[in-house]
């Protein structure tokens, strides 16, 4: 198997294209299983679990430039020379975005799950006192398990995966997923100060779900890629794991968006 970093690579399926898939939390490589078995008859499927992610036995906080670097030398080493695809959910988007404004020369399309501007001021004033409450409510609580650590950390990194829904098999799920949170809110390991908000420059499909008790995007990021010649944007009936909860019309939507179907997609109106 391909390692870069001491990370594993898992490589599947055939075509000139290369889709790189990075997931967040608290998930790992297994998040895009479904995904892999509709676009490996037509692209090269490229994914990894983040740094940090794996087990236990990796407990320490990964900075933006080692996350962001990581990347980088993944996409240099699966597609020496070409542009890849990124498809990218969660905190994954948030690391994708800032990796292809780092390096925009090696990211020919990107594919945003559920996660948009949310290093926007619009997407900040968009939201309401309750919606930031309810945020604010469960980072923190994701960065305090971070701190604690093994036992009961670990107990409520699996808490708080049960009440948001999240896919991920409870023995996959512990504390030691939780540092984003920590970085993002006690400033730590360079902070996550660098973010900056994201406008693609290159042909972008954001697909969210609806159902969500607050988003993680404004109408403005919606207007901004419908006004985009190459920008899509598409909300489904789902929460945010919708690649797991409502693979088929996901997948559906990805296929026709890359050219694979010629189904037409319906734009999101903001």
């Amino acid at each position: 198997m391909l390692q870069v970093s001491e990370v594993e690579i898992v490589e599947e399926g055939q075509g000139d294209q290369t889709i790189v898939m990075i997931h967040g939390w608290p998930d790992t490589h297994r998040l895009w299983d479904k995904q892999v078995q509709a676009l490996k008859p037509h692209f090269k499927c490229v994914r990894f679990t983040l740094p940090g992610f794996v087990d236990s036995l990796d407990t320490r906080a990964y900075s933006l430039e080692e996350i962001t670097n990581l990347i980088e030398q993944v996409v240099r080493k699966v597609s020496p020379g070409k542009p890849v695809i990124l498809l990218a959910h969660d905190w994954g988007a948030i690391f994708g975005y800032h990796f292809t404004q780092s390096h925009p020369e090696l990211v020919s399309k990107i594919i945003g799950v559920d996660i948009g501007d949310v290093a926007s001021p619009e997407y900040k004033a968009s939201l309401s006192a309750k919606e930031k409450l309810a945020i604010a409510g469960y980072q923190l609580w994701l960065a305090a398990a971070w701190l604690i650590g093994p036992g009961i950390g670990d107990d409520m990194a699996r808490y708080m995966a049960r009440k948001l829904r999240a896919p991920a098999d409870r023995d996959d799920i512990g504390f030691w997923q939780c540092y984003p949170y920590f970085v993002q809110w006690g400033g730590a390991h360079g902070s996550f100060k660098a973010l900056r908000p994201f406008t693609p420059e290159m042909p972008m499909l954001f697909v969210y779900g609806r159902r969500k008790p607050f988003m993680f995007h404004s109408d403005e990021w919606l207007r901004q890629l419908h006004q985009m010649p190459n920008g899509k944007a598409l909300g489904l009936e789902a929460g945010h794991w919708m690649m797991d909860s409502l693979p088929d019309a996901f997948n559906d939507v990805v296929l026709q968006w890359l050219g694979v179907s010629a189904e037409p997609i319906q734009q999101a109106q903001p």
